[in-house]
């Protein structure tokens, strides 16, 4: 995520509470993307002297765990860079032309220059995030799938230009033997039926074979997935794209929250500001009067309805404001109480973080740790597979 400081009711149920059900789920690795903030927002350096903290506060907030996930910020782990780098030589220039997503914020952000090669290389530094931890899937939107794809096809050509190592066959062939006689005949077996017969079912039980091995090193269990599907090691993993709900959380307007926008409720925003807010938004045009009927479905109050208020309580907004039966305060009230309601756990638990920013600093800074050792693996495997580890 991008460090863009407080984050809003949008961020916490378009993205965070989906991270919250991830880190119970899979090793997750989580990170400030101020790298990629600097693409679009170069030269703004309070972007980064100020935003980092309050948005890892925020996710601290929301119950992001640093024990079930790591967190970091991504200008901390160089090995991005790096890979970004090595992977730019492999990596057409027109595919990056291609990517959607360019020229639709070249347009959006006409009063920005935008003609740089990092706004350009952005989505290859996107790419280097992912596969420098070799991660089997990516938590993104449907407007993100574009980027993930590429992701595999960055990888998928990395892996075609350097993924034969010598002797790779006999190679593989003494991985198997380190599986055991009954895992090491399987997977013959399986590895046989995809490549004589196409067997994609049998593709699918291998790999998860492979995936259950414990007593094989990680360079030898690439390996063995290189020469599962007949090409060579696999150096760098294809991530798989895992979609994410898509939010409901719509802004005070109507309209998706959004700052660009000013139609937001932060995480942290005063209380009495919120109700405040959500009291003064705007209702269906037609009801003038008290005894005007309404149309739920042209009230912005109505979609926050949907969001928060359970089954009984829309059925109450639908038949009240449609026979003029209450009045818009009546109907925001339950809104009010529920939003009121999610925020302050979440503001009490900001508190601690807010008085002593020493604790998100050391979160980070472990989260830092263990982030950077994956990449230097991984990054120790592509130096090696590109010539470049023997000095």
């Amino acid at each position: 995520m991008r460090p863009t400081g407080r984050l809003h009711l949008g961020h916490y149920h378009g993205v965070l509470k989906n991270w919250i059900k991830l880190q119970h789920e899979f090793e997750c690795f989580f990170f400030v993307a101020d790298w990629h903030a600097l693409t679009t927002h170069y030269g703004e350096v309070e972007i980064f002297e100020n935003h980092v903290l309050d948005m890892v506060i925020d996710w601290l907030a929301v119950g992001v765990n640093p024990g079930s996930a790591s967190l970091f910020v991504q200008s901390k782990i160089p090995e991005h860079a790096e890979l970004h780098l090595l992977l730019s030589m492999t990596t057409p220039l027109g595919r990056l032309e291609r990517v959607p997503s360019y020229k639709d914020q070249q347009e959006k952000l006409k009063e920005r220059d935008l003609g740089t090669y990092g706004f350009l290389g952005y989505p290859l530094l996107q790419a280097a995030d992912i596969l420098i931890y070799r991660a089997g899937f990516v938590p993104v939107g449907a407007d993100q799938v574009a980027h993930v794809e590429l992701t595999r096809e960055v990888a998928r050509r990395f892996n075609h230009v350097y993924g034969r190592e010598p002797r790779f066959e006999e190679n593989a062939e003494a991985a198997v033997k380190k599986m055991g006689k009954k895992a090491a005949k399987m997977y013959t077996q399986l590895r046989t039926a995809f490549q004589e017969q196409g067997d994609h079912e049998a593709l699918g039980k291998a790999q998860a074979l492979l995936a259950e091995q414990q007593n094989i090193s990680l360079g030898d269990k690439e390996r063995l997935f290189g020469y599962l599907e007949g090409s060579g090691k696999m150096i760098l993993a294809e991530p798989q794209s895992l979609l994410t709900p898509a939010s409901k959380m719509p802004g005070l307007d109507g309209q998706k929250m959004s700052k660009s926008y000013n139609n937001t409720i932060s995480l942290r925003e005063p209380l009495e500001d919120v109700e405040k807010k959500i009291r003064t938004m705007p209702t269906d045009p037609a009801r003038v009067r008290l005894t005007d009927p309404g149309d739920p479905e042209k009230c912005p109050v109505w979609q926050l309805h949907q969001a928060y208020s359970s089954d009984d309580t829309r059925k109450w907004v639908q038949e009240g404001c449609k026979s003029a039966g209450i009045g818009c305060l009546e109907c925001k009230k339950p809104v009010i109480d529920s939003v009121i309601a999610e925020l302050e756990p979440i503001q009490k638990e900001a508190e601690q973080y807010e008085k002593d920013p020493t604790i998100v600093k050391s979160i980070l800074a472990e989260g830092c740790e263990t982030a950077r050792e994956a990449a230097k693996e991984t990054m120790a495997e592509v130096r090696s597979a590109m010539g470049l580890g023997s000095w």
